[in-house]
């Protein structure tokens, strides 16, 4: 299968998972991660705010519009899927960057857990925290975890209420898009599967497909 093929059939799949897909309640978020429902391609970068590893705010729509952007969403540095995945987009983030996009990883980790992932991986791109989850469920990737699973992971040493400062008990499923500087989305793989994670080699023909978009 070729690159484009391939990249086709990875919209394809997204849109067999996740069919008449419409913008999520903000205020509210599935209970199955597979009855999330993101936004689509074309669809606008939601206008709301994200703050850094200092704790400083920033517009997400802000952050975007001056260069292309790899828009990542992670379950948090407690994650060993997430992590694996964080390093794996460290071992290509210069190829990234020859493409001329940005890398924007975001979690529900509050600004001081994000710097466990800096401390252990060599990375060069922004990791950002969705603390209260806005954005994730704007972005229609949030779901809420049953109390079971919350006891289970502060049990193994995964308190996600800890995490994020919130008892929302929310997790955003693993997502990916691609975003011009028009804030619109040009890409998005989004699979409810937490463990499987989209490959460095995909994405990279991703990246290179819609390079030429404005």
């Amino acid at each position: 299968m070729n690159t484009k093929a391939l990249i086709l059939s990875l919209m394809i799949s997204g849109f067999s998972i996740f069919t008449d897909a419409q913008d999520q309640n903000t205020n509210n978020a599935p209970d199955d991660p597979f009855d999330v429902q993101p936004l689509l391609i074309g669809s606008p970068v939601p206008d709301l705010s994200v703050q850094d590893v200092d704790g400083r705010e920033h517009s997400l729509v802000a952050l975007i519009s001056g260069q292309p952007t790899l828009l990542i969403f992670y379950r948090g540095g407690w994650c060993p899927f997430c992590n694996a995945h964080l390093a794996e987009l460290a071992s290509i983030e210069n190829e990234v960057y020859d493409l001329e996009y940005q890398i924007l990883a975001i979690s529900p980790d509050q600004p001081g857990f994000l710097s466990e992932s800096f401390e252990e991986y060599e990375m060069g791109y922004t990791l950002l925290s969705d603390s209260s989850m806005e954005v994730a469920r704007a972005f229609g990737v949030a779901y809420c975890e049953n109390d079971e699973t919350v006891a289970r992971l502060k049990n193994n040493g995964m308190d996600i209420v800890a995490r994020s400062g919130h008892d929302h008990h929310q997790l955003p499923v693993p997502a990916v898009f691609i975003t011009n500087t028009s804030g619109k989305i040009l890409f998005q793989y989004v699979n409810p599967d937490y463990r499987d994670r989209i490959s460095g080699k995909i994405l990279m023909a991703a990246l290179r497909a819609f390079h030429v978009d404005p």
